[in-house]
């Protein structure tokens, strides 16, 4: 049995949550390891899909999360692409 904590992102003043698929061109593990150094990821997972990376972040807001997006996500080399679930 294993007793865990888990953290509420509202209450701490994220009110955005997202689930992001990567396309990458080189490099997944590379990408992975460059978007797990981001504050707003929880986790990035390696998948067998139609993206390469699942990352799921979290944001104080909408125009966070487009920054988020825009500005560092998609400027990782390798970054193809991204598709974005709101949740």
């Amino acid at each position: 049995m294993q007793i865990v904590a888990v953290t509420d992102p509202i209450s701490l003043g994220y009110h955005r949550a997202a689930m992001v698929g990567i396309k990458v061109d080189g490099d997944v593990r590379q990408v992975a390891k460059d978007l797990s150094t981001f504050d707003e990821v929880v986790y990035v997972v390696l998948t067998a899909g139609p993206v390469d990376l699942l990352a799921e972040v979290v944001v104080s807001n909408d125009v966070a999360l487009l920054e988020l997006l825009n500005d560092r996500i998609r400027k990782i080399p390798g970054v193809l692409s991204t598709e974005t679930s709101i949740y």
